[in-house]
């Protein structure tokens, strides 16, 4: 009789700072469902990994569900999986973390269940092939990645039913393929059709096998999939089969086939994650012709044959692609370095674990499921690191400020970090010596922490959508929001503090919110000079540009120069801001610059402005509007217990709009708040320069900005 084996294998993750309440719709209807019916149907072996972050929530909260697991396990029905303890990406995390973490969740699993895993998950199956020295030195046997990787690597189909080895330097490590038929076959397609296929790989020896290795999530949490799976009885069912078709079909668990069978030869797999990840990385127009050369091979009947030469980009380019996502991941790498700086076994245990809660994945990286768009999946990310770091100004105190110019980012550009027991601070001199950071180390938040617009492949949905046309593509979603097109404005620049804008006549509060405005000036994000003094705990640092107004062909000659005063311990900074013409005759100048604070929502009632104490119609800090004479505003976040005061020495008129992003989630497409954006502005007229008017040829003025508790 043709048999084959086959490993059913799930993932299951939730990010740190996850709310609980998803947490436990989750466990209500995946986790827990998906147990109940695997343990009323014991000889159907399967093979599980659970996250450390999801395990210790498990734990807190439902306790009864380890038990369970534990007695599952003993009976020989469960093979746990170790993995990263937070879900990193590992070969952008450095090689001790990448172990750190497999150990932490190997301890936890053998304390829990008292197991030793052999295998492990990779997160996001994001591949690249020197992970193997660090897997095999945290204990891993074995390792579950997408069919996809071994096509890549030059493997047919009929060659993907058996495991192989890879080795990094001479350790080898078993890699087993995942199916990708499988994948989405179940629980979407009927039963027959999985089995169907698996008539179609069982053989005589009984030596080949097939791994279904995906989300938990899918069981229950997707859209539609709790009635299916649950309510409709799809995977009862399939349970049901597999025990009737047990004389042919044998379930089994991964570590079983290692055990059994002999590999069918060694590989070496290129870089690579799934098909879709891979796609998500791409630029948005090369995501569009990916996408139109996909659809002319299977036009031309070709796309079966050659669709393994057919691959997107590289998970890296996440990095690339969205400068937040790797000023998330530089500052990580930053705080890693100080922690393993440190002798072996003097870094704390909690200060580890904050570092590597810092490196959950799924806020640096975004598609239908990467929740770099989410601020409630990077506040926590960032919250851990700066934990991690006040931790190390523990060990290591910070007695005066601490100022670097570096190239943080590694963009072959020189950043400005200003660092102190209170405050982090991070400037881009080469692009218009932008804030792009202000973390707030006490109360571990990043004000500063978020996305600016940008162009997604997907976007074009939204638009067809909104003119009824039939979606295009084959991603899932969803419009959510009538009218989300009108929210499909882009950046031309990445949003920050301190951007020094100078706006063309009739400019309005509209066209500067989506970003379709005349700007007159080349300083948005062009480059600064930097001078910096440090005098004990005070710090100075002159940014400066000699630029120009561009009404003509010919600029009009114009320096800014901005000057950041702080001293150590305060809870506030200013900036002195000086306006110089440098040309023989006058000009009329109209100078917005531009500040931002992030927030976790923009509609919340605990969440507001207070513009010297005046009634405004709306003061959510997602409104819009304009006010005149101006002089100090407050932005307060009473969820993060924080305010931040805007002073300025000089009356001006206010503009404030929310910045929202158009992103793709699992259920459909969404507006996400990013954050708040205050705008002083002045009109003048500055004098020639050397004229009579001792100063008229310069405009000045101080702007303060102090975060205290709310």
């Amino acid at each position: 009789m043709q048999t084959v084996n086959f490993v059913f294998a799930v993932h299951s993750h939730q990010p740190i700072g996850n709310f609980d309440s998803v947490f436990e719709e989750a466990y209500q209807a995946a986790y827990k469902p998906f147990l109940d019916v695997l343990e009323r149907h014991p000889s159907v072996k399967f093979t599980q990994h659970w996250t450390g972050t999801l395990l210790e929530w498990v734990v807190d909260h439902h306790p009864e569900l380890i038990d369970r697991i534990k007695g599952m396990v003993q009976r020989g029905q469960i093979e746990l999986l170790t993995g990263a303890y937070y879900e990193a990406i590992l070969p952008v995390i450095p090689p001790e973390d990448r172990v750190g973490q497999i150990r932490k969740l190997t301890t936890l699993l053998k304390d829990l269940f008292g197991v030793q895993p052999r295998g492990m998950w990779l997160a996001e199956r994001v591949w690249e092939q020197h992970l193997v020295t660090s897997l095999v030195e945290a204990g891993v046997e074995f390792v579950m990645i997408d069919d996809t990787h071994f096509r890549y690597a030059g493997l047919r189909d009929e060659q993907l039913t058996g495991y192989y080895i890879t080795e990094d330097n001479g350790k080898a490590l078993a890699v087993l393929p995942i199916n990708r038929v499988l994948r989405y076959a179940i629980p979407f397609k009927s039963l027959s059709e999985s089995f169907d296929y698996f008539r179609t790989v069982a053989s005589l020896d009984g030596r080949r096998f097939v791994i279904h290795g995906d989300d938990g999530e899918k069981f229950g949490v997707w859209p539609k999939t709790y009635h299916s799976v649950y309510e409709e009885g799809w995977l009862e069912s399939f349970c049901r089969m597999i025990e009737q078709e047990s004389s042919w079909v044998k379930p089994i668990h991964a570590g079983t086939i290692v055990n059994l069978f002999s590999p069918a030869g060694r590989v070496y797999l290129p870089a690579a994650a799934y098909g879709e990840m891979l796609k998500w990385a791409l630029t948005p127009r090369a995501y569009a012709g990916f996408e139109k050369f996909e659809q002319a091979l299977k036009d031309h009947g070709l796309f079966e044959e050659f669709a393994v030469f057919v691959r997107g980009g590289y998970w890296r380019n996440f990095l690339a692609k969205y400068p937040e996502s790797n000023h998330m991941h530089k500052k990580m790498l930053r705080i890693a370095s100080r922690v393993h700086a440190l002798h072996r076994g003097h870094v704390p245990q909690e200060i580890l674990d904050a570092l590597w809660a810092g490196q959950c994945n799924d806020p640096y990286w975004h598609g239908v499921f990467g929740g770099l768009y989410l601020p409630n999946l990077r506040m926590p990310v960032y919250r851990s690191l700066l934990r991690a770091e006040a931790g190390l100004d523990g060990l290591q105190p910070l007695h005066a400020p601490q100022v670097e110019e570096t190239d943080f980012d590694a963009d072959g550009h020189t950043e400005v970090i200003v660092e102190s027991g209170r405050l982090d601070m991070c400037f881009t001199p080469a692009s218009g010596a932008t804030m792009v950071e202000l973390s707030v180390k006490p109360e571990a938040v990043n004000l500063l922490d978020i996305v600016s617009r940008r162009e997604e492949g997907y976007h074009r949905r939204v638009i067809e959508a909104a003119h009824g046309q039939r979606p295009g593509g084959t991603e899932p979603g969803e419009v959510k929001e009538a009218g989300l097109d009108r929210y499909l404005s882009y950046d031309w620049y990445r949003h920050g503090s301190m951007i020094d804008h100078f706006f063309g006549e009739a400019t309005t509060l509209h066209e500067v919110q989506e970003c379709r405005y005349p700007e007159l000036g080349d300083f948005v994000n062009q480059p600064y000079t930097v001078a910096q003094r440090v005098n004990g705990k005070e710090v100075e640092i002159d940014f400066e540009r000699e630029g120009g107004i561009w009404r003509t062909a010919l600029p009009h000659k114009l320096s800014v120069r901005k000057t950041l005063r702080y001293e150590d311990g305060r809870d506030a900074f200013s900036v002195d801001y000086v306006v110089t013409n440098r040309e023989p005759r006058p000009i009329d100048l109209w100078l917005g610059i531009e500040w931002c604070i992030g927030a976790m929502a923009g509609d919340a009632p605990d969440r507001f402005y207070d513009i010297e104490g005046r009634p405004l119609q709306d003061r959510r800090i997602m409104s819009q509007g304009e006010e005149p004479n101006v002089r100090s505003v407050k932005l307060v976040d009473r969820w993060l217990r924080l305010q931040t005061t805007f002073s300025l020495d000089r009356p001006a008129t206010l503009w404030r709009f929310p910045l929202e992003t158009v992103s793709l989630s699992e259920a459909g497409f969404e507006r996400v708040f990013q954050a708040a954006v205050v705008i002083p502005h002045w009109r003048f007229r500055l004098e020639p320069a050397g004229g009579a008017q001792s100063g008229a040829h310069q405009f000045k003025v101080r702007i303060s900005q102090a975060v205290t508790s709310a």
